[in-house]
């Protein structure tokens, strides 16, 4: 029975956020839309001081 228990909590979790953001509840759909583009410019950001990074360590060699 804690399987299902668990199960229906994680279904909870996942689907009260979707649903807030489908029907833009208070905001959250623009706040987590605002929030996941940044994060993607985050990303990107660190991605490229690595690549930079590793770039400039193998011409050391």
């Amino acid at each position: 029975m804690n399987k299902f228990i668990g199960i229906l909590i994680g279904l909870i979790f996942l689907l009260v956020p979707i649903y807030a953001w489908i029907v833009d509840f208070a905001g959250f759909g623009a706040a987590a839309l605002t929030f996941l583009q940044g994060g993607v410019m985050w990303i990107l950001l660190l991605v490229g001081a690595i690549s930079l990074l590793i770039g400039l360590n193998s011409l050391k060699d």
